[in-house]
């Protein structure tokens, strides 16, 4: 018999995917532990291949490479999230982009919020 498929839950845009690049490898495993430890972000991944950027700064073309770090986290955390990543980031202006998670497989999400809230999930 196959198996019943099921289809991504569709959120109400609580949760988002935010993008920030670092400098420096270690910048973002420091920021990444730092979030997720703070319940800020469920899960940070860290790009391990790094990524050129090119960029405008102060009216003159840039050119860096950067690791680029992902993180989950809810809509509501977003200001403390960006707030952290601020005062633990090295650039004077980091690069902060959050995107709405507009479906996920329910369990997933569900872990998400767990993870986010006030409770660790594995202690009662």
């Amino acid at each position: 018999m196959p198996k019943k498929k099921t289809m991504p839950k569709k959120t109400k845009e609580e949760y988002a995917v935010v993008l920030v690049t670092c400098g420096s490898r270690a910048e973002a495993r420091r920021i990444g532990r730092a979030v997720v430890t703070q319940r800020l972000a469920a899960c940070a991944n860290l790009l391990e291949t790094r990524v050129e950027s090119v960029y405008l700064w102060k009216g003159k073309v840039e050119q860096a490479r950067e690791f680029l770090l992902l993180m989950k986290t809810s809509t509501a955390l977003l200001g403390a999230l960006e707030a952290e990543v601020k005062r633990l980031h090295s650039y004077e202006v980091p690069e902060f982009i959050a995107l709405p998670i507009v479906a996920g497989s329910p369990a997933y999400l569900r872990w998400l919020g767990e993870c986010l809230g006030s409770t660790p999930p594995w202690r009662d």
